[in-house]
């Protein structure tokens, strides 16, 4: 054996399998190869897409979180103000109450010392004709007596 033609044959041998797996086992391996680079590729992609979508969500979650704190806010002003409106109401009625109360208080006093005094002054005509009867000795007439003392209360 020589060794041209044995490097000759080691050379066709190595072209053939070149050849050979250029042709049969180079094209599943780069479709495979492509394969999984889009599959990566689709992943990154669909990753940093969930990243956009987390980012966003969180600001919408933010942005309802701060829209439902500003609506308690305004629903606490509504009910502290509703709160001051209700007893600044109650203590409305209540004054108008305490002044009817007291007006009738007034009312009731006067009346009442009214009847004191006419009762008060009914008594001193009284006691005065019961001294004058029996200072005269002499007993007058009912009616006589009755117009005596509407005279006396009148002047008194």
């Amino acid at each position: 054996m020589n060794i041209n033609a044995t490097l000759f044959g080691e050379m066709l041998t190595f072209l053939l399998f070149v050849w050979f797996t250029m042709r049969f086992v180079w094209p599943p391996v780069i479709k495979a190869m492509q394969d999984r680079q889009k599959k990566i590729a689709d992943g990154l992609a669909a990753a940093e897409k969930s990243q956009q979508e987390l980012k966003l969500s969180e600001q919408k979650s933010i942005a309802t979180l701060r829209e439902a704190k500003n609506s308690a806010s305004k629903l606490i002003d509504q009910a502290n103000s509703r709160a001051s409106q209700i007893v600044d109401e109650a203590k409305g009625i209540s004054r108008q109450q305490a002044k009817k109360i007291i007006e009738d208080a007034h009312q009731e006093i006067d009346q009442s010392v009214k009847n004191a005094k006419e009762n008060l002054q009914a008594t001193v005509v009284q006691a005065a004709i019961a001294s004058a009867e029996k200072i005269l000795q002499k007993e007058i007439d009912q009616a006589a007596h009755d117009k005596l003392i509407e005279k006396l209360i009148a002047e008194i």
